[in-house]
């Protein structure tokens, strides 16, 4: 570890103390380096802000950075240069034995593809990060059984994925974001795998699981009509990020 790294203990008390941002980023970029050697920059000094309980949401042209934006939030790769906070403390130099766990606890994570385990049933795909952080098994199946129910699916808790449709996949995707009570949720378009009518009832959760549970929500899009149900919406455009001006 370098100078900058943080202990487990060290990051387990910064975890514990949420501020008002629930994510944040200062000067975010991200390079990649080409077969020539050349600089290929994705995101160029990116400030983002999002305070507990608000919903941003981030568009922009396909190949515009979005994803990996979100990746760097969430904590699922480093920046080239600047500094992501959770609960308004850096995590960008936690190695991963310290990062990890600060990962699973406070960050809740859908994406377009509902990426469940086909050999673990609904439930038990729901109860796998609470598992893995280490929390008692009672306690963690006793969530999962609640949000499962609160998806409407507590008829289907030990349906395998397969044997769900898509959007009832993508709703177990939701309740195992939620089950360790993330602060804030990360969304990488959470309806775009889905028809017209079943992705709007994922909004719909996703919407009413926020307002209730108090969720910061970050949602990656090129739904229009997602993202004008968010507080703000930014527009990510040539490595840099701004408020649309088209909402």
């Amino acid at each position: 570890m370098n100078d900058r790294s943080v202990t487990l203990r060290e990051t387990e008390i910064a975890a514990e103390t949420i501020g008002p941002a629930a994510v944040e980023s200062r000067g975010l970029e991200k390079s990649y380096f080409q077969a020539d050697g050349s600089e290929l920059k994705i995101l160029q000094g990116v400030d983002i802000r999002v305070g507990t309980g608000e919903a941003v949401a981030v568009v922009g042209a396909s190949g515009a950075g979005k994803s990996t934006l979100l990746h760097l939030l969430g904590a699922l790769d480093r920046p080239t240069r600047g500094e992501v906070y959770v609960g308004g403390r850096p995590v960008t130099h936690l190695e991963e034995p310290a990062l990890a766990p600060i990962r699973n606890r406070y960050i809740g994570f859908v994406f377009q593809f509902h990426h469940l385990l086909r050999e673990f049933s609904a439930l038990e795909n729901v109860m796998m990060p609470g598992l893995i952080a280490g929390l008692p098994r009672e306690q963690t199946e006793a969530r999962a059984r609640e949000l499962l129910g609160v998806v409407g699916l507590k008829e289907r808790l030990h349906h395998r994925p397969w044997q769900l449709s898509g959007g009832e996949q993508q709703r177990v995707a939701v309740a195992r974001a939620l089950v360790n009570e993330p602060v804030v949720v990360l969304a990488d378009e959470p309806t775009g795998n889905l028809d017209l009518h079943t992705g709007e009832g994922v909004q719909d959760l996703l919407f009413a699981l926020r307002a209730e549970r108090g969720l910061a929500l970050v949602v990656v899009t090129h739904n229009r009509e997602l993202a004008d149900r968010t507080d703000r919406v930014l527009l990510l455009k040539d490595g840099k990020l701004n408020r649309s001006e088209d909402r």
